[in-house]
């Protein structure tokens, strides 16, 4: 359901302005949807929130997208690089099952979707994260298996 949704928003994306799919990055996690990226107009913010919202079987948009000025090459390769040493990281932790994790970078913070087994599992994955160089912030939009 999860991939349905994620292909809807980036149709509706692409077929409202092609370079959506480009700047803004989706992730997409019991229908919960993250949008990340950095922009420079708030108007493609909020059109990126509002075609969102109409794929079928949304139940959260999570707006993270950045309205900012910042941004060039350096920086895409710096969020890259950090985004890949997570992944790394986590996927090689015996403790955590990387694959309930997505990671978005965007400016240096760290956007984490998905589904921890315990809270124990989440610690892990954020004191990774803080050991990252160029990581200013992480934000966790994960949910603890059987909470709330």
């Amino acid at each position: 359901q999860d991939l349905k949704v994620q292909a809807t928003i980036t149709e509706l994306w692409f077929n409202f302005d092609h370079t959506f799919v480009v700047r803004i990055g989706l992730e997409v996690c019991e229908g919960r949807a993250l949008l990340t990226g950095a922009v420079d107009d708030p108007k493609v913010r909020a059109d990126a929130v509002r075609l969102a919202w109409k794929a079928y079987g949304v139940k959260e948009v999570i707006n993270e997208i950045q309205v900012t000025a910042e941004g060039g090459p350096l920086m895409i390769a710096r969020d890259t690089w950090i985004t890949t040493q997570l992944l790394s990281r986590i996927t090689f932790d015996g403790t955590i099952l990387a694959i309930n994790y997505n990671i978005e970078t965007v400016a240096g913070t760290v956007y984490l979707i998905g589904i921890a087994q315990n809270i124990d599992e989440l610690d892990r994955v954020m004191a990774h994260t803080r050991e990252i160089t160029y990581v200013r912030k992480i934000i966790s939009h994960v949910r603890v298996k059987g909470a709330p």
